[in-house]
């Protein structure tokens, strides 16, 4: 192991048509959609929609754009990201109410809109190159060798780990381990007096299993299921020693039953560790719910492989904002989107959103998200996973069925009621019987 110290309801926009055919005479135009925002006087109007609450940033960025260019004016309209809220946005796209520019946190949900028809190639721009400015990891987001929006949000998945802790228990913090030794620190730190070692949120639970089928495939050269790779088993079983065997992280039934609020109990000193991602620094920062005399540092995910070299990481880039096809204003809504990614979209930091272009100075980019606290947190660990990790990165792309039927088979095993080597042969069972479906 080597080791380092230091390193916004939904606001549709009202259908214009019945007002307008009162307006004989204006010189009013349609703008997103057939039915979108509008211009007069040669004004542009553009809506956004995103996920994100207008007071974590998203108004401030639109009222700083607004500010500065009068002729384009950009409305921020929320949604939630779930299956409600994606249904809402899709129906507004289908039905050309005002969306000019959306965010997609999912391949399968731009997928469904590339298909769709509400996705605009976004080469017939050919004044940014998104390959250059994002990155290879940009790379993950195409369809059929094209983007269809640009990633604009570096994703970090991370260990924050209690640097008190790890300091009176004399550990160092890593920067590339295994589960196994991640494991031994759960146990060290939980003897130190923390009731666990390490919590997690269950939708971080399978990020090891995912590393390890990015890189040796999901499915087998004979086209069959390859969740039986030993590494499968292998993450089945350290994740149930330590639930079960060493009591250093939560059992799944308590977790599932009691909703744990697993930030509240790292930041409240129930647990040492925790995996998690950058958005962890929005809760951190609040000190006034969550004081603490102690800093925070952080460390890669443990990996499942043996050698470092191997490794594929959970990560990579996103909140890809696409152009509505329909829209009336694409090029104005294509010189928002190169303003909003190269650095427009920096009061979104302090929520976590670091943004993935290279034109922002990364440096300003961690002041923003850790804002006035900086002093607590372990800063040469955290510069090191969001920059100097060089590990590759993968965005999860499997079906959501293949999703689930995986979860539902793991669940049964952390619950106590199947082996693991029963779980493997079901989640190879349904995987397989998916893959005939789906030929």
């Amino acid at each position: 192991m080597r080791a380092k110290r230091g390193l916004t309801g939904l606001i549709v926009g009202v259908l214009m048509l019945g007002l307008l055919a009162g307006c004989v005479g204006k010189s009013e135009t349609n703008g997103g959609g057939d039915n979108g925002g509008g211009s007069a006087a040669g004004k542009v109007k553009l809506t956004m929609w995103g996920a994100v609450p207008p007071e974590n940033g998203p108004q401030e960025v639109v009222d700083t754009w607004n500010a500065e260019n009068p002729d384009i004016q950009v409305e921020y309209v929320r949604f939630v990201n779930d299956d409600d809220g994606n249904l809402k946005l899709d129906t507004a796209l289908s039905t050309g109410q005002n969306v000019d520019l959306y965010v997609n946190y999912t391949l399968t949900n731009l997928d469904k809109r590339i298909k769709g028809g509400t996705a605009l190639d976004l080469g017939e721009f050919t004044d940014y190159n998104i390959d250059e400015k994002m990155g290879e990891d940009a790379a993950s987001w195409k369809v059929d060798g094209k983007y269809y929006g640009m990633p604009t949000k570096k994703n970090a998945a991370f260990f924050a780990l209690n640097m008190k802790a790890l300091d009176q228990a004399g550990l160092s913090v890593p920067t590339a381990w295994t589960w196994d030794e991640a494991r031994e620190y759960a146990l060290k730190l939980k003897s130190s007096g923390f009731k666990y070692g390490l919590v997690q949120h269950t939708a971080s639970y399978v990020d090891p299993l995912d590393s390890v089928l990015v890189k040796n495939g999901y499915v087998k050269a004979d086209g069959t299921s390859n969740l039986d790779d030993p590494l499968v088993t292998k993450w089945l079983e350290t994740l149930n020693g330590m639930m079960k065997e060493d009591a250093t992280t939560p059992p799944l039934g308590e977790q599932l039953t009691s909703k744990m609020p697993v930030e509240n109990m790292f930041l409240g000193g129930e647990s040492a560790m925790i995996n998690i991602g950058e958005w962890l620094i929005r809760t951190s920062n609040n000190m006034t719910e969550f004081p603490r005399d102690w800093k925070i540092a952080f460390a890669p995910v443990p990996r499942l492989v043996a050698q470092e070299a191997d490794m594929v990481k959970s990560g990579g880039l996103g909140d890809l904002i696409a152009i509505n096809s329909k829209s009336k204003n694409k090029e104005a809504a294509w010189e928002f989107l190169k303003w909003y990614a190269d650095g427009g979209m920096m009061p979104m930091a302090a929520g976590g959103r670091l943004p993935s272009s290279n034109a922002v100075d990364q440096q300003t980019a961690i002041d923003h998200l850790l804002g006035d606290y900086a002093e607590s947190y372990d800063k040469e660990s955290l510069e090191f996973v969001l920059y100097g990790d060089e590990t590759p990165t993968f965005v999860r792309s499997i079906a959501q069925e293949v999703v689930d039927l995986r979860a539902q088979e793991y669940e049964k095993y952390f619950l106590g009621n199947q082996t693991a080597e029963v779980t493997v042969q079901n989640m190879v069972k349904r995987h397989n019987d998916w893959l005939k479906q789906n030929q």
